[in-house]
């Protein structure tokens, strides 16, 4: 695709990222047969390949109207379209850049922008996540049916003494996560455990920074990832040997801190080794004698639902279901697997009535064979499933959890 990009962008320092992906685009089309909102719309410009083209007109200097903000923001960024993608289009990084040029250019409506700044100031910062939770939880009684399932009781995590061990990994407890279902990660660390690999928390590491980076606040975004890094820094130079993430959302965003902070000279080189390091909690475990601390599951039905930023983002596939599978899980098997539930971070709340019907297509799916759970690998996909689903809904850590010898 060729471009002309205007000069009142060409100071931008992610430009030239955004015209080397637009170039890369050969048009083919491929991309929409798998994108979960053009099946839904039937809209070119709510599929990928249209959206690529309002970037670009965007870029050259075209007039930007709200309609262009409205195709964007409907987009889930599953990144579906990137493993269909024969020409290998970067189109999760063009759709980031593109929202933000776009949003700093057309004002949003008053309750729009309201929204976005809470979603910024709460979600990622846990202390005041919980407090808003608890409240939601004294009032749902009296909530409307529709709102009670989007507030899951919490569980119990269990008690977990954190026994020193020789290898070490560090884990990030996550914002949501670490309020509504603690216990994944305590899950985690019982698990790593049998296996001689003790898991250590960086006290002062906090969000991955996918909340304000996907809602067009880049420089907040990546101030969460200079913390992180600051925070993780000495345990690295200690030898630990992994980042584990239990959460394959803020999975997918660490490891491209190295891409969002390579023009950081402070921090570019420090970024590429945590990215190298950031890992899936199934990319450690399929590496280690997992049937050694595990009993053979009873065959319960277990149906998997591989999140987008797992499958699509950080191209982890199979992994877990094999894990799964040889703890003697039996696995159904789910139509359309690569399709998003509609969770897609704060997507389920900005778009509910896309997210609503994709969440209503993936149960369907992940239901048809009567499983006895479901299981995922990102918070966000487990309370939004969780929300509507006819089985329980846990993440997969729990099942192998359950299974330790």
């Amino acid at each position: 695709m060729q471009t002309k990009i205007s000069n009142q962008f060409l100071t931008n320092p992610d430009i030239e990222d955004a015209e080397s992906i637009l170039r890369s685009c050969v048009h083919c089309g491929f991309c929409t047969a798998t994108c979960p909102t053009y099946q839904l719309l039937g809209d070119e410009l709510d599929g990928p390949r249209g959206r690529i083209y309002l970037i670009k007109q965007v870029l050259e200097g075209n007039e930007i109207s709200s309609r262009t903000q409205t195709h964007l923001d409907r987009c889930l960024t599953c990144r579906s379209c990137e493993t269909t993608c024969p020409s290998g289009v970067r189109y999760g990084r063009l759709v980031e850049i593109g929202r933000e040029i776009v949003d700093q250019q057309v004002p949003r409506r008053l309750l729009q922008g309201i929204s976005r700044i809470l979603l910024r100031k709460i979600v990622p910062y846990p202390r005041r996540f919980a407090i808003f939770y608890k409240l939601g939880l004294w009032v749902r009684p009296v909530l409307p049916v529709s709102l009670k399932r989007k507030l899951p009781q919490p569980q119990v995590a269990g008690s977990t003494t954190v026994i020193e061990k020789k290898r070490k990994m560090l884990v990030l407890q996550g914002c949501v996560q670490s309020v509504v279902t603690p216990q994944t990660n305590r899950a985690a660390t019982r698990i790593l455990q049998k296996l001689d690999i003790e898991l250590i928390t960086a006290a002062s590491a906090g969000c991955c920074g996918a909340v304000s980076h996907h809602l067009s606040a880049a420089e907040e975004g990546l101030d969460f990832m200079r913390r992180n890094i600051d925070a993780w820094w000495p345990y690295i130079e200690q030898g630990a040997e992994a980042i584990v993430m239990t959460a394959s959302g803020c999975g997918v965003v660490v490891k491209d801190y190295a891409d969002l902070l390579k023009h950081d000279t402070a921090y570019a080189d420090k970024a590429r080794r945590v990215s190298e390091l950031a890992k899936d909690i199934s990319e450690v475990l399929q590496l280690e004698n997992i049937s050694a601390v595990t009993t053979k599951s009873s065959a319960r039905k277990v149906a998997f639902h591989s999140p987008c930023t797992l499958q699509h983002g950080q191209k982890v596939t199979g992994v877990v279901e094999q894990i799964l599978q040889n703890a003697g899980f039996t696995l159904t098997p789910v139509k359309d697997a690569h399709l998003c539930c509609g969770s897609a971070g704060t997507y389920s709340l900005l778009q509910p009535k896309l997210s609503q019907q994709l969440l209503d297509n993936k149960l369907s799916a992940l239901e048809c064979e009567q499983p006895d759970l479901i299981v995922t690998g990102n918070i966000g996909c487990q309370m939004h499933m969780a929300s509507k689903a006819q089985v329980p809904v846990k993440h997969w850590l729990e099942l192998l959890d359950e299974n330790l010898v």
